[in-house]
């Protein structure tokens, strides 16, 4: 819960600080995230070989963000999305939905490095084939390291490494047999790289 304050503080405090003259951008992002998921004792014991942190592992992720940024600082929302199966036994989609804020450290006149926290919510679906589809929801909640390339004054490249802390849960429910157990996802880690483009 602390951490949580610290994320809305951190981000409020870079609002409040963003200059008249910051510019507006968007951006696409694309990279590889792995999620580590805490599986129940009878999920363990029925499924045995259903290795739930081999789900998405270094699986292709993509995320579409828009925000502002003062060339000191960042605020931006940003939508991605992973989905990936494990020996299409299971198979799990992760949406996250993030607010936020990063503090710049000029390099050269083009270059820049950034530090920030970021927090938000989290789905995970549950798709596997013969199980009924379910879905949780929860926070997500962490931090972000990276660096910017100013290609031109509108263009930038950026690549970065988030690390995040969840909470989402889906059940597993085998049709025609009932409740197998559930898992949990605990935290999860991106790389990524990006293009945004300041309007």
């Amino acid at each position: 819960m602390r951490l949580i304050k610290l994320t809305v503080l951190a981000a409020s405090m870079g609002v409040a600080g963003m200059a008249a003259a910051a510019d507006n951008f968007a951006g696409v992002t694309w990279g590889e995230s792995t999620s580590n998921y805490d599986s129940s004792k009878r999920l363990q014991q029925q499924m045995p070989g259903a290795k739930m942190d081999d789900v998405i592992k270094n699986s292709g992720t993509w995320g579409v963000r828009a925000g502002r940024d003062n060339g000191h600082d960042r605020v931006y929302l940003t939508y991605e999305q992973v989905s990936d199966d494990y020996h299409s036994t299971v198979k799990l989609r992760q949406e996250n939905l993030l607010g936020s804020y990063d503090r710049t450290f000029s390099v050269t006149d083009s270059a820049r490095l950034y530090a920030g926290v970021t927090g938000g919510m989290t789905k995970v679906s549950q798709e596997s084939k013969g199980y009924s589809r379910d879905t949780g929801y929860g926070y997500a909640i962490g931090a972000q390291v990276g660096g910017l390339l100013a290609l031109t004054q509108a263009v930038e490249l950026e690549a970065g490494f988030r690390y995040l802390k969840h909470n989402a849960d889906v059940d597993f429910k085998e049709r025609g047999v009932g409740r197998t157990g559930n898992a949990e996802l605990s935290s999860s880690k991106q790389s990524f790289l990006g293009v945004n483009v300041k309007f």
